[in-house]
């Protein structure tokens, strides 16, 4: 089990005024269970990118420590690194990361091959339930931003994991595309028997959320 500890995390350039204010996780000793669906309310300004960022190693301007499996995420060597993105820790990016210039199918092609694993008809599946299959020949730069969020959704289900990360992932979908998004990110994730970080300036009920904080 890959469990997430988090001791004493502090973003360094927001220290001080982090330091002054309540939350669940900063600047705390904080532990989650592989499996458990939570939800972090941020108000803007508070870190909720920076957390999502931290806990995929992005970035590194932390104090503390970040556990996974026992195992300090800063000790880990690049190949060590690389396979936890490949098999355990997938992401829903805020600002997306797709290549625009190639279609959207394209786009996910290439994260099954980043990721050595077989999409096995499923981008043709998931393009149906999120109602982008007359899409995925398009350059993924031409579509609107809410189907690039679908597109950045279904990229992160097409691999083995047994956490996902969202960092506002329904902020540009209508409530009908939401509701089909978050059926499908539940159902992959339940069936690896995986867990959830999703970090958002509002709170929600689009999970069945084991526990909801605050930052």
């Amino acid at each position: 089990m890959l469990d997430i500890r988090l001791h004493q995390l502090l973003p360094i350039p927001l220290g001080d005024e982090l330091r002054q204010k309540p939350s669940d996780i900063w600047n705390r000793d904080f532990s989650c269970q592989q499996g458990e669906f939570v939800h972090i309310r941020a108000p803007s300004g508070t870190g909720k990118t920076t957390l999502i960022h931290f806990l995929f190693r992005i970035r590194q301007d932390y104090e503390g420590r970040i556990l996974l499996g026992g195992e300090d995420l800063r000790d880990m060597n690049e190949t060590r690194l690389a396979r936890l993105r490949q098999r355990h820790f997938s992401i829903v990016f805020q600002d997306l990361r797709l290549f625009p210039a190639i279609t959207a199918k394209e786009n996910l092609e290439v994260k099954s091959i980043l990721t050595e694993s077989s999409p096995d008809g499923r981008i043709a599946e998931y393009a149906s339930l999120l109602d982008l299959s007359g899409k995925l020949e398009d350059p993924a730069g031409r579509l609107s931003y809410g189907e690039q969020q679908r597109i950045a959704i279904i990229r992160s289900l097409l691999q083995p994991f047994d956490w996902i990360l969202l960092d506002e992932p329904f902020s540009h979908l209508d409530r009908a595309n939401i509701h089909r998004a978050s059926e499908l990110i539940a159902s992959a994730c339940k069936a690896q028997g995986a867990g959830m970080i999703l970090v958002d300036l509002e709170d929600d009920d689009h999970f069945e959320y084991t526990r909801k904080l605050r930052l």
